[in-house]
């Protein structure tokens, strides 16, 4: 059986320079801070430039100013042209003075994404700037003293002056499975999911614990299912505020099902030709996949197309 294809994911795959180890050059931040793309972001939305009939994410130095005085900002990195890009929080009670300037949209990042209202390569861009700015907002403070602290690295760590601590950024590991048993995968539904979508488990990894042992843990607990073989599949960046969603397949040791009515609504075995019509928006009850941006979606596409193949 040949290796799963490579896919291309929503916020992922950025071409930038992150410049980790030049992020303490105050003489390069500045010089990139000159001409740069800006991606703003007020509360939860971005704020997008009109072209014409199009949008960019990457505001000019003059078109972030007049989105208000920033209360972070912090480099994402270089492109290839050597342009620096930044991201920039303004405050969410200037979103009104935003839009009534004329020539700005106000979008939360779902939305540019499912609408495809920029180009996929500053995806990465605005999903950097939501991670990072969502975890500045709530850094404020140390956590080993409690005193305040300062952003340092251009944007990439939080000092405390009071105890010395340094404070780098957060990623939270979560895996999200599909488990498949002969010709049919599990899918299931929370509360929170729109009426009628029907999605992969998925849960946090704990300390201590690896992938796979996270994978057959979050399976047995959610639908009492017991693990066997675990394949990875592939990642993807979720800055739902700020998590890295670990994409596998997880070999299912029996059907019997016993649901954690806490954690799901409801859970069943899904044959390939009912995922079929779930992608393709064609099921005769309405059900329906994750859309595209999703990597829920691409678990469920790839199980269709490869069945137990996807365990090599």
């Amino acid at each position: 059986m040949s290796p799963l294809p490579e896919i291309s994911l929503t916020y992922a795959g950025s071409a930038l320079d992150r410049l980790s180890e030049q992020r303490g050059d105050a003489a390069l931040i500045q010089s990139l801070r000159q001409n740069a793309r800006n991606f703003v972001i007020a509360g939860e939305s971005f704020v997008l430039a009109k072209r014409g009939d199009s949008f960019d994410a990457g505001l000019s130095d003059e078109e972030a100013a007049r989105t208000g005085e920033p209360i972070e900002i912090a480099l994402i990195g270089k492109d290839a042209s050597g342009c620096g890009h930044f991201a920039r929080a303004v405050s969410p009670a200037q979103i009104d003075a935003i839009k009534a300037q004329g020539g700005f949209i106000v979008v939360d990042l779902r939305s540019i994404a499912l609408q495809g209202l920029v180009p996929h390569a500053d995806l990465s861009s605005l999903a950097t700037a939501k991670a990072l700015l969502f975890w500045h907002e709530r850094h404020r403070f140390c956590s080993n003293c409690g005193k305040p602290t300062a952003p340092a690295q251009a944007g990439w760590r939080r000092d405390c002056a009071a105890c010395s601590a340094q404070h780098f950024p957060r990623t939270d590991p979560c895996v999200i499975m599909l488990a498949i048993h002969g010709e049919q995968c599990l899918l299931a539904r929370q509360t929170r999911f729109p009426p009628g979508m029907w999605s992969a488990l998925a849960g946090f990894v704990e300390p201590g614990e690896s992938i796979e042992e996270a994978v057959r843990r979050e399976t047995l607990e959610e639908a009492g299912i017991p693990g066997g073989r675990v394949s990875y599949f592939a990642s993807q960046p979720w800055p739902f505020p700020m998590s890295m969603m670990i994409g596998c397949f997880v070999e299912a040791t029996t059907d019997k099902l016993k649901i954690d009515e806490v954690e799901l609504e409801a859970a069943r075995w899904v044959t390939k030709e009912e995922c079929r019509l779930l992608l393709t928006g064609k099921h005769p009850a309405r059900f329906f996949a994750p859309p595209p941006i999703a990597i829920a979606h691409h678990l469920i596409k790839t199980f269709v197309e490869r069945g137990e193949g996807v365990f090599g």
